[in-house]
Protein backbone atom coordinates (compact mmCIF):
# COMPACT_ATOMS: atom_id res chain seq x y z
CA UNK A 1 0.00 0.00 0.00
CA UNK A 2 1.08 3.07 -0.78
CA UNK A 3 0.26 6.66 -0.53
CA UNK A 4 -0.16 9.37 -3.30
CA UNK A 5 2.04 12.64 -3.77
CA UNK A 6 5.08 14.31 -4.08
CA UNK A 7 6.52 15.92 -0.67
CA UNK A 8 3.66 15.86 0.74
CA UNK A 9 2.83 16.14 4.10
CA UNK A 10 1.63 12.31 4.89
CA UNK A 11 0.68 10.40 8.41
CA UNK A 12 0.64 7.09 8.49
CA UNK A 13 -0.25 4.36 11.41
CA UNK A 14 0.73 0.70 11.62
CA UNK A 15 -3.05 -0.43 12.11
CA UNK A 16 -2.32 -3.58 14.24
CA UNK A 17 -1.40 -0.48 16.51
CA UNK A 18 -3.78 1.99 16.12
CA UNK A 19 -4.03 5.82 17.60
CA UNK A 20 -0.30 5.13 17.77
CA UNK A 21 0.37 8.49 15.89
CA UNK A 22 0.32 11.09 18.50
CA UNK A 23 -2.36 13.53 18.18
CA UNK A 24 -1.96 17.72 18.45
CA UNK A 25 1.99 17.15 19.24
CA UNK A 26 4.99 15.88 18.26
CA UNK A 27 7.14 14.92 21.24
CA UNK A 28 4.45 14.17 24.22
CA UNK A 29 6.16 13.15 27.60
CA UNK A 30 4.48 9.58 27.05
CA UNK A 31 3.86 8.64 23.28
CA UNK A 32 1.00 5.81 22.89
CA UNK A 33 2.14 2.24 23.16
CA UNK A 34 5.56 3.56 25.05
CA UNK A 35 6.93 4.04 21.92
CA UNK A 36 9.73 6.52 21.64
CA UNK A 37 9.41 10.09 19.52
CA UNK A 38 12.49 10.32 17.46
CA UNK A 39 13.18 13.14 14.41
CA UNK A 40 14.55 12.68 11.57
CA UNK A 41 15.78 15.69 9.69
CA UNK A 42 16.58 16.10 6.18
CA UNK A 43 17.14 19.41 6.39
CA UNK A 44 18.16 22.68 9.15
CA UNK A 45 15.83 23.07 11.24
CA UNK A 46 15.42 27.18 9.97
CA UNK A 47 15.37 26.28 6.10
CA UNK A 48 12.26 28.33 4.62
CA UNK A 49 9.12 26.37 4.75
CA UNK A 50 9.30 25.19 0.89
CA UNK A 51 12.63 22.93 1.37
CA UNK A 52 12.42 22.30 5.09
CA UNK A 53 12.65 18.47 5.15
CA UNK A 54 11.86 16.42 8.60
CA UNK A 55 9.62 13.54 9.44
CA UNK A 56 8.46 12.20 13.23
CA UNK A 57 9.14 8.60 13.84
CA UNK A 58 7.37 6.63 16.75
CA UNK A 59 9.49 3.47 16.97
CA UNK A 60 9.17 0.63 19.77
CA UNK A 61 13.42 1.35 20.61
CA UNK A 62 14.87 4.32 19.75
CA UNK A 63 17.79 4.19 16.86
CA UNK A 64 20.55 5.21 19.39
CA UNK A 65 20.33 2.11 21.17
CA UNK A 66 23.60 0.42 19.20
CA UNK A 67 27.19 -0.45 19.74
CA UNK A 68 30.13 1.66 18.34
CA UNK A 69 30.83 2.18 14.65
CA UNK A 70 33.69 0.11 13.02
CA UNK A 71 35.20 0.59 9.68
CA UNK A 72 34.63 -1.96 7.19
CA UNK A 73 35.85 -2.91 4.51
CA UNK A 74 34.28 -0.57 1.61
CA UNK A 75 34.99 -3.45 -1.40
CA UNK A 76 34.24 -1.45 -5.05
CA UNK A 77 31.93 1.74 -2.96
CA UNK A 78 34.64 4.51 -3.38
CA UNK A 79 35.28 8.51 -3.65
CA UNK A 80 38.45 8.19 -4.62
CA UNK A 81 38.10 10.24 -7.90
CA UNK A 82 41.54 11.98 -7.81
CA UNK A 83 43.64 8.51 -8.29
CA UNK A 84 42.61 8.27 -12.03
CA UNK A 85 44.13 10.72 -14.23
CA UNK A 86 41.66 12.61 -16.11
CA UNK A 87 39.79 10.95 -19.48
CA UNK A 88 38.04 13.09 -21.76
CA UNK A 89 37.25 10.43 -24.50
CA UNK A 90 33.49 8.55 -25.01
CA UNK A 91 33.10 5.94 -22.95
CA UNK A 92 30.90 3.12 -23.11
CA UNK A 93 30.25 -0.36 -21.01
CA UNK A 94 29.14 -3.58 -21.55
CA UNK A 95 26.47 -4.72 -19.59
CA UNK A 96 27.96 -5.20 -15.81
CA UNK A 97 28.24 -8.40 -14.45
CA UNK A 98 25.83 -10.25 -12.36
CA UNK A 99 27.33 -12.84 -9.67
CA UNK A 100 26.32 -16.37 -10.13
CA UNK A 101 24.71 -17.29 -6.54
CA UNK A 102 26.52 -21.13 -7.03
CA UNK A 103 29.88 -19.57 -7.09
CA UNK A 104 29.37 -16.48 -4.48
CA UNK A 105 26.33 -15.18 -2.81
CA UNK A 106 26.38 -10.86 -3.01
CA UNK A 107 23.67 -8.65 -1.51
CA UNK A 108 23.12 -4.99 -2.19
CA UNK A 109 26.09 -3.57 -0.38
CA UNK A 110 28.78 -6.25 -0.92
CA UNK A 111 27.14 -5.58 -4.87
CA UNK A 112 27.38 -1.78 -5.16
CA UNK A 113 30.00 -0.68 -7.72
CA UNK A 114 31.13 3.08 -8.05
CA UNK A 115 31.76 4.03 -11.73
CA UNK A 116 32.21 7.55 -11.83
CA UNK A 117 31.79 11.02 -9.68
CA UNK A 118 33.09 14.52 -8.13
CA UNK A 119 32.81 16.57 -5.78
CA UNK A 120 33.16 15.78 -2.30
CA UNK A 121 30.80 13.98 0.28
CA UNK A 122 32.49 16.00 3.49
CA UNK A 123 31.89 19.42 2.00
CA UNK A 124 28.94 18.23 0.92
CA UNK A 125 28.80 19.19 -2.77
CA UNK A 126 29.42 16.75 -5.64
CA UNK A 127 27.75 12.96 -6.80
CA UNK A 128 28.98 9.84 -7.02
CA UNK A 129 27.22 7.44 -10.03
CA UNK A 130 27.33 3.56 -8.61
CA UNK A 131 26.24 0.34 -9.82
CA UNK A 132 24.59 -2.99 -8.34
CA UNK A 133 24.40 -6.34 -8.90
CA UNK A 134 23.92 -8.64 -6.67
CA UNK A 135 21.48 -12.13 -6.09
CA UNK A 136 21.08 -12.87 -2.38
CA UNK A 137 18.90 -10.69 0.02
CA UNK A 138 20.31 -8.50 2.57
CA UNK A 139 19.76 -10.86 6.05
CA UNK A 140 19.92 -9.22 9.45
CA UNK A 141 21.31 -6.12 8.14
CA UNK A 142 20.40 -2.91 6.77
CA UNK A 143 21.95 0.14 5.36
CA UNK A 144 22.30 3.80 5.64
CA UNK A 145 23.75 6.36 3.69
CA UNK A 146 25.30 9.56 5.89
CA UNK A 147 26.08 11.29 2.84
CA UNK A 148 23.45 11.84 0.26
CA UNK A 149 20.54 10.73 -1.75
CA UNK A 150 20.45 7.79 -3.76
CA UNK A 151 18.18 7.54 -6.76
CA UNK A 152 17.59 3.33 -7.61
CA UNK A 153 17.03 2.49 -11.31
CA UNK A 154 16.59 -1.08 -10.92
CA UNK A 155 17.44 -2.73 -14.40
CA UNK A 156 17.39 -6.41 -14.06
CA UNK A 157 14.59 -8.22 -11.54
CA UNK A 158 12.46 -6.25 -9.00
CA UNK A 159 13.56 -5.46 -5.50
CA UNK A 160 11.87 -5.26 -2.27
CA UNK A 161 12.75 -2.46 -0.52
CA UNK A 162 11.91 -2.06 3.39
CA UNK A 163 12.22 0.98 5.41
CA UNK A 164 11.41 2.62 8.70
CA UNK A 165 8.37 4.11 6.52
CA UNK A 166 7.16 0.82 5.12
CA UNK A 167 7.79 -1.56 2.29
CA UNK A 168 8.12 -0.49 -0.92
CA UNK A 169 8.24 -3.04 -4.38
CA UNK A 170 10.44 -1.42 -7.15
CA UNK A 171 10.10 -3.20 -10.76
CA UNK A 172 12.51 -2.69 -13.60
CA UNK A 173 10.96 0.66 -15.36
CA UNK A 174 10.32 2.07 -11.71
CA UNK A 175 12.64 4.29 -9.77
CA UNK A 176 12.80 5.14 -6.34
CA UNK A 177 14.70 7.67 -3.95
CA UNK A 178 16.22 6.42 -0.45
CA UNK A 179 16.93 10.35 0.98
CA UNK A 180 19.82 10.81 3.63
CA UNK A 181 19.70 9.14 6.84
CA UNK A 182 16.98 6.60 5.80
CA UNK A 183 17.83 3.01 7.03
CA UNK A 184 16.66 0.21 4.25
CA UNK A 185 17.35 -3.10 3.59
CA UNK A 186 16.77 -5.12 -0.02
CA UNK A 187 15.26 -8.04 -0.54
CA UNK A 188 15.90 -9.88 -4.31
CA UNK A 189 14.42 -12.77 -5.92
CA UNK A 190 17.75 -13.74 -8.38
CA UNK A 191 20.08 -11.95 -10.40
CA UNK A 192 19.47 -8.76 -10.36
CA UNK A 193 20.86 -5.11 -11.38
CA UNK A 194 20.42 -1.53 -11.44
CA UNK A 195 21.74 2.07 -11.04
CA UNK A 196 22.21 4.53 -8.60
CA UNK A 197 22.45 7.94 -9.07
CA UNK A 198 23.78 9.79 -5.14
CA UNK A 199 23.77 13.31 -4.70
CA UNK A 200 25.60 14.95 -1.93
CA UNK A 201 24.15 17.78 -0.46
CA UNK A 202 21.20 18.98 -1.94
CA UNK A 203 17.50 16.66 -2.47
CA UNK A 204 15.46 15.40 -5.38
CA UNK A 205 12.91 17.88 -6.34
CA UNK A 206 10.26 18.01 -9.48
CA UNK A 207 11.48 20.70 -12.33
CA UNK A 208 9.41 23.77 -12.72
CA UNK A 209 7.06 23.71 -15.69
CA UNK A 210 7.91 27.31 -16.66
CA UNK A 211 5.64 27.73 -19.53
CA UNK A 212 4.62 24.13 -19.83
CA UNK A 213 2.26 25.52 -17.52
CA UNK A 214 0.34 23.54 -14.17
CA UNK A 215 0.77 19.95 -15.61
CA UNK A 216 2.73 17.65 -17.51
CA UNK A 217 6.44 15.47 -16.97
CA UNK A 218 6.20 13.73 -14.05
CA UNK A 219 3.18 14.79 -12.44
CA UNK A 220 3.53 15.03 -8.26
CA UNK A 221 0.33 12.55 -7.37
CA UNK A 222 2.02 9.53 -9.32
CA UNK A 223 4.62 9.06 -6.78
CA UNK A 224 4.31 7.00 -3.90
CA UNK A 225 4.67 6.56 -0.36
CA UNK A 226 4.85 3.55 1.51
CA UNK A 227 2.42 3.36 4.63
CA UNK A 228 3.61 2.44 8.08
CA UNK A 229 4.76 -0.88 8.90
CA UNK A 230 6.87 -2.62 11.67
CA UNK A 231 8.48 -5.54 13.54
CA UNK A 232 9.08 -6.49 17.03
CA UNK A 233 12.02 -8.46 16.36
CA UNK A 234 14.70 -9.11 18.61
CA UNK A 235 18.33 -10.25 16.92
CA UNK A 236 20.16 -12.44 19.64
CA UNK A 237 22.67 -12.83 17.01
CA UNK A 238 22.83 -9.41 16.61
CA UNK A 239 21.28 -7.00 13.55
CA UNK A 240 24.17 -5.07 11.41
CA UNK A 241 23.87 -1.26 10.46
CA UNK A 242 26.01 -0.68 7.42
CA UNK A 243 26.55 3.32 7.43
CA UNK A 244 27.96 5.28 3.99
CA UNK A 245 29.92 8.09 5.85
CA UNK A 246 32.40 10.62 4.36
CA UNK A 247 32.64 7.93 1.68
CA UNK A 248 33.38 4.86 4.27
CA UNK A 249 31.52 2.20 5.25
CA UNK A 250 31.16 1.90 9.06
CA UNK A 251 28.93 -0.90 10.74
CA UNK A 252 27.57 -1.28 14.40
CA UNK A 253 25.71 -4.06 16.40
CA UNK A 254 22.24 -3.93 17.87
CA UNK A 255 19.62 -6.50 19.33
CA UNK A 256 16.87 -5.67 17.66
CA UNK A 257 15.53 -4.88 13.82
CA UNK A 258 15.71 -1.32 13.02
CA UNK A 259 11.90 -1.31 11.07
CA UNK A 260 10.59 -1.13 14.41
CA UNK A 261 8.64 2.53 13.70
CA UNK A 262 4.70 1.55 14.41
CA UNK A 263 3.78 5.35 12.99
CA UNK A 264 5.33 8.28 11.32
CA UNK A 265 4.18 11.70 9.90
CA UNK A 266 6.18 13.83 7.95
CA UNK A 267 7.35 15.42 4.44
CA UNK A 268 10.86 14.05 4.43
CA UNK A 269 10.18 9.97 3.21
CA UNK A 270 11.22 7.16 1.02
CA UNK A 271 9.09 7.01 -2.83
CA UNK A 272 9.15 5.59 -5.75
CA UNK A 273 7.93 6.61 -9.07
CA UNK A 274 6.79 4.42 -12.48
CA UNK A 275 8.07 5.61 -15.45
CA UNK A 276 5.23 5.00 -17.07
CA UNK A 277 3.45 7.79 -16.00
CA UNK A 278 5.99 10.20 -17.10
CA UNK A 279 3.47 12.67 -19.39
CA UNK A 280 5.89 13.14 -22.67
CA UNK A 281 6.21 16.56 -24.32
CA UNK A 282 7.65 16.76 -28.02
CA UNK A 283 8.04 19.09 -31.10
CA UNK A 284 4.74 18.66 -33.27
CA UNK A 285 6.35 20.50 -36.06
CA UNK A 286 9.73 20.64 -36.56
CA UNK A 287 13.38 20.61 -34.88
CA UNK A 288 14.17 18.99 -32.06
CA UNK A 289 13.57 19.62 -28.73
CA UNK A 290 16.27 20.23 -25.89
CA UNK A 291 15.98 16.63 -23.84
CA UNK A 292 15.36 18.40 -20.69
CA UNK A 293 12.06 18.46 -21.42
CA UNK A 294 12.41 14.66 -20.52
CA UNK A 295 13.70 15.86 -17.02
CA UNK A 296 11.79 13.57 -14.08
CA UNK A 297 13.63 14.98 -11.10
CA UNK A 298 16.22 17.65 -10.64
CA UNK A 299 18.63 17.98 -7.95
CA UNK A 300 19.35 22.11 -7.84
CA UNK A 301 22.36 23.94 -7.58
CA UNK A 302 23.00 27.44 -6.22
CA UNK A 303 22.92 28.67 -9.64
CA UNK A 304 19.37 29.33 -11.27
CA UNK A 305 18.88 26.61 -13.48
CA UNK A 306 22.06 24.38 -12.95
CA UNK A 307 21.95 21.42 -11.90
CA UNK A 308 24.14 19.14 -9.54
CA UNK A 309 22.03 16.29 -11.25
CA UNK A 310 19.26 15.77 -13.50
CA UNK A 311 17.13 12.40 -13.88
CA UNK A 312 16.43 12.52 -17.60
CA UNK A 313 14.05 9.72 -19.34
CA UNK A 314 13.79 9.01 -23.15
CA UNK A 315 10.51 7.25 -23.20
CA UNK A 316 8.15 5.89 -25.83
CA UNK A 317 6.59 9.22 -27.82
CA UNK A 318 5.29 9.75 -31.23
CA UNK A 319 7.70 11.45 -33.78
CA UNK A 320 6.26 14.07 -35.63
CA UNK A 321 8.58 16.64 -36.82
CA UNK A 322 8.65 17.81 -40.29
CA UNK A 323 11.82 18.00 -42.43
CA UNK A 324 13.47 17.76 -39.35
CA UNK A 325 16.71 14.89 -38.25
CA UNK A 326 14.67 13.44 -35.60
CA UNK A 327 17.15 11.10 -33.50
CA UNK A 328 19.25 13.41 -30.68
CA UNK A 329 21.59 16.27 -32.64
CA UNK A 330 25.18 16.00 -32.26
CA UNK A 331 26.11 17.71 -29.39
CA UNK A 332 28.78 19.45 -26.89
CA UNK A 333 27.87 19.85 -23.91
CA UNK A 334 28.75 22.23 -20.54
CA UNK A 335 27.60 19.21 -18.32
CA UNK A 336 28.27 15.36 -18.10
CA UNK A 337 26.10 12.80 -19.50
CA UNK A 338 26.18 9.31 -17.92
CA UNK A 339 23.85 7.44 -19.90
CA UNK A 340 22.27 3.60 -18.98
CA UNK A 341 19.37 1.70 -20.67
CA UNK A 342 16.73 -0.31 -18.75
CA UNK A 343 15.79 -2.49 -21.92
CA UNK A 344 15.08 -2.18 -25.62
CA UNK A 345 17.56 -0.43 -28.32
CA UNK A 346 18.19 3.63 -27.78
CA UNK A 347 17.18 5.35 -31.21
CA UNK A 348 21.03 6.99 -31.38
CA UNK A 349 23.19 3.82 -31.05
CA UNK A 350 20.88 0.57 -31.92
CA UNK A 351 23.54 -1.80 -32.05
CA UNK A 352 26.40 -1.17 -29.16
CA UNK A 353 24.58 0.03 -26.43
CA UNK A 354 22.73 -2.59 -24.38
CA UNK A 355 20.67 -2.92 -21.31
CA UNK A 356 22.54 -3.18 -18.07
CA UNK A 357 25.34 -0.93 -20.04
CA UNK A 358 25.83 2.33 -19.52
CA UNK A 359 28.42 5.66 -21.30
CA UNK A 360 29.87 8.85 -20.44
CA UNK A 361 29.93 11.97 -22.23
CA UNK A 362 32.21 14.25 -20.20
CA UNK A 363 32.25 17.90 -20.22
CA UNK A 364 32.45 19.19 -23.97
CA UNK A 365 33.68 16.37 -25.91
CA UNK A 366 31.41 15.42 -28.99
CA UNK A 367 28.46 12.80 -28.95
CA UNK A 368 26.00 12.18 -31.21
CA UNK A 369 24.18 9.37 -33.51
CA UNK A 370 26.25 6.64 -34.88
CA UNK A 371 26.54 6.36 -38.94
CA UNK A 372 24.38 4.14 -39.46
CA UNK A 373 21.55 5.98 -37.28
CA UNK A 374 22.64 9.20 -39.30
CA UNK A 375 22.17 7.97 -43.05
CA UNK A 376 18.76 6.00 -41.75
CA UNK A 377 17.11 9.16 -40.92
CA UNK A 378 18.77 11.70 -43.06
CA UNK A 379 17.18 9.90 -46.21
CA UNK A 380 13.93 8.65 -44.20
CA UNK A 381 10.73 9.29 -45.41
CA UNK A 382 9.28 11.19 -42.01
CA UNK A 383 5.20 10.69 -40.95
CA UNK A 384 3.73 9.86 -37.60
CA UNK A 385 5.71 7.27 -35.85
CA UNK A 386 6.33 5.28 -32.82
CA UNK A 387 9.78 6.43 -31.26
CA UNK A 388 11.60 4.10 -29.05
CA UNK A 389 8.94 1.75 -28.77
CA UNK A 390 9.89 -1.38 -25.95
CA UNK A 391 12.49 1.22 -25.09
CA UNK A 392 13.21 2.97 -21.62
CA UNK A 393 16.54 4.84 -21.67
CA UNK A 394 17.80 7.72 -18.89
CA UNK A 395 20.70 9.99 -18.19
CA UNK A 396 22.53 11.15 -14.98
CA UNK A 397 23.18 14.89 -16.53
CA UNK A 398 25.15 16.97 -14.28
CA UNK A 399 27.28 20.37 -13.99
CA UNK A 400 29.84 18.51 -12.16
CA UNK A 401 33.06 17.42 -14.50
CA UNK A 402 32.85 13.33 -13.31
CA UNK A 403 35.98 11.14 -13.13
CA UNK A 404 36.36 7.75 -13.11
CA UNK A 405 36.88 5.58 -10.18
CA UNK A 406 39.88 3.20 -9.96
CA UNK A 407 37.95 0.04 -10.24
CA UNK A 408 36.81 1.40 -13.75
Amino acid sequence: LYMSGFGNEFASEDPRCPGSLPEGQNNPQVCPYGLYAEQLSGSAFTCPRSTNKRSWLYRILPSVRHKPFTPMSCGDLTENWNEVEPDPNQLRWKPFNIPKSSEKKVDFISGLHTVCGAGDSKSRNGIAIHMYTCNTSMIDKCFQNADGDFLIVPQQGEILITTEFGKMMVEPNEICVIQQGMRFSVDVFGETRGYILEVFGAHFELPDLGPIGANGLANPRDFQTPVAWYEDRTVATGYTIVNKYQGKLFSCQQDFSPFNVVAWHGNYTPYKYNLENFMVINCVAFDHADPSIFTVLTAKSTRPGVAIADFVIFPPRWGVADHTFRPPYYHRNCMSEFMGLIKGHYEAKEEGFQPGGASLHSIMTPHGPDVDCFEKNSTAVLKPERVAEGTMAFMFESSFSMALCPNH
